[in-house]
């Protein structure tokens, strides 16, 4: 039996097209463990700095050690969706430790941090409700959103990114709704921004509406201790729902989870489809993910780390006639301007040893295209300043101006 030409001859055509685009992406082979320095395929020692390895716990050995500890004491995997029989004991600690971690009562693990706001949403809201989201929210709130209007027939809204104004707007003109949720990330993967969480809080109790922060980005990265958004801004324990991952910051595995009220967790377990459809978080990842919460809660001066060497190289950036973007976050995107730039000096700086991602339009507007870079703790300070010059000397060669 032949393939069906027709369908190879599509998707073909497609993938001719961004190449034409110069939107394809090619996937970078690595050898060795996550780490500030890696072993790339074809490239030999390479130094990271696209990944979201903020706390250098991708290769900590106790993290792995836990992990191999797991795997031999539970097995490969669960073999089973949680309700059946896939749920293990090292599943309630983990959720236990990072309800303790993030200020609320309870947390639910998921396979993916997408499958945590995947579930979220549609378990949650009903027929009648509202749901509001910012406009740069990731991809995976806005896909749970689309998929609760779906299934309930929900009202939903975008309002512009950042402007509390529009926000007020539309839960004013949704008042007669049943309930209103907020949704927002709490650090902004493209922009290294961060959410206006206190007034978002007000904002939502004004309003009698539910806040739901994503902070993917912020677990492990802000706050003095590392608990998120709402340490960085002193309201731990006020947030009503806090999704994150379990694959950036918290060892870099894999895996996410929702936080909130118990009665939340335990609806989740009841309804939510990514739970009830999938396999549990496998062991192996749930024992090295609790490893790595609790060397988190044990070293504070990894978190300290991590602000320090944002801060240093943001400041270096801008010392070197560089423009990278304003934050208090390791994610320091550098506005280049034209796409075509953005992603030849990406590939130029893989050529000097340094891997950074280059993004342009349609995923940032159009004339502020980027290199993202992303600072961890792993990385030394003579990383750091070599990332810098290399990169002054590619803008030079491409011709951004000082």
């Amino acid at each position: 039996m032949s393939l069906n030409p027709k369908f190879v001859a599509g998707l073909e055509a497609t993938i001719a097209q961004l190449k034409a685009d110069r939107v394809y992406k090619t996937l970078n082979y690595l050898d060795s463990p996550q780490s500030a320095h890696v072993r790339m395929e074809g490239r030999g020692e390479v130094l990271i700095l696209s990944s979201n390895n903020y706390l250098g716990l991708c290769d900590e050995p106790s993290v792995m050690e836990a992990g191999i500890a797991g795997i031999r004491k539970y097995g490969a995997g669960t073999g089973s969706v949680r309700f059946i029989c896939g749920t293990f004991t090292v599943h309630r600690e983990l959720e236990q430790a990072l309800a303790r971690f993030v200020g609320t009562d309870a947390s639910m693990t998921y396979v993916s941090a997408w499958n945590a706001n995947e579930g979220l949403t549609a378990t949650v809201v009903e027929e009648g409700d509202f749901v509001v989201s910012d406009a740069l929210n990731h991809a995976s709130i806005i896909d749970s959103i689309r998929l609760a209007k779906s299934i309930t027939k929900c009202t939903t809204a975008v309002y512009k990114h950042g402007d509390l104004d529009d926000l007020v707007e539309k839960l004013k003109a949704n008042k007669a709704a049943k309930r209103r949720l907020v949704w927002t990330d709490g650090v902004f993967s493209m922009e290294g921004s961060i959410a206006k969480l206190p007034q978002l809080l007000q904002i939502a109790r004004d309003h009698d509406a539910v806040l739901i922060v994503d902070d993917s980005h912020a677990t492990g990265v802000l706050g003095a201790t590392g608990r998120g958004t709402a340490e960085h801004f002193g309201v731990l324990g006020e947030v009503d729902v806090i999704t994150s991952t379990l694959g950036k910051a918290v060892g870099g595995a894999a895996g996410g989870f929702v936080a909130g009220p118990a009665a939340l967790c335990d609806m989740l377990t009841q309804r939510s489809r990514p739970q009830l459809f999938s396999n549990a978080l496998p062991p192996t990842v749930a024992a090295s993910a609790l490893a790595a919460v609790q060397f988190i809660e044990a070293h504070p001066e990894r978190v300290t780390a991590l602000h320090e060497n944002a801060r240093f190289f943001r400041g270096a950036l801008v010392e070197a006639g560089l423009k990278p973007l304003d934050g208090d976050t390791p994610i320091v995107p550098i506005i280049v301007g034209e796409t075509a730039d953005a992603i030849r000096m990406s590939q130029m700086l893989l050529d000097e040893g340094i891997f950074v991602t280059g993004f342009g339009f349609p995923v940032v507007p159009q004339g502020t295209a980027r290199l993202r870079c992303q600072v961890s703790a792993a990385h030394t300070r003579t990383d750091l300043e070599f990332a810098v010059r290399a990169i002054r000397s590619v803008a030079d060669r491409v011709g951004i101006g000082r």
